[in-house]
């Protein structure tokens, strides 16, 4: 399994189109999926900044493709894995 680093929209097409490759999906099929035409897949595939986050999130589970985030430290450290998130009550401290 591997990671992608996505840090702009732009980058995303091409990932989409070869996450729908990877998976042995036509546009055809993965917009059948999706419950939308091959053309409005083309689009998609295209213009993926314009996508809503729900149908992103649709296309990356036919996709296989998980969305993680992860904070990224300004100095380039990345966090540990321990952390707690923001917003959240302090874990207990063993």
């Amino acid at each position: 399994m591997s990671d992608f680093i996505v840090r702009t929209s732009a980058q995303l097409p091409a990932l989409l189109h070869a996450f729908r490759k990877q998976e042995g999906l036509t546009q055809a099929e993965a917009a059948l999926r999706l419950g939308v035409t091959q053309q409005t897949m083309s689009a998609l595939e295209r213009n993926a900044e314009k996508v809503s986050a729900e149908r992103l999130m649709k296309l990356l589970g036919i996709l296989g493709v998980e969305l993680v985030l992860r904070k990224v430290d300004p100095l380039g450290i990345e966090p540990s894995a321990s952390a707690d998130l923001p917003g959240q009550p302090a874990g207990p401290a063993w």
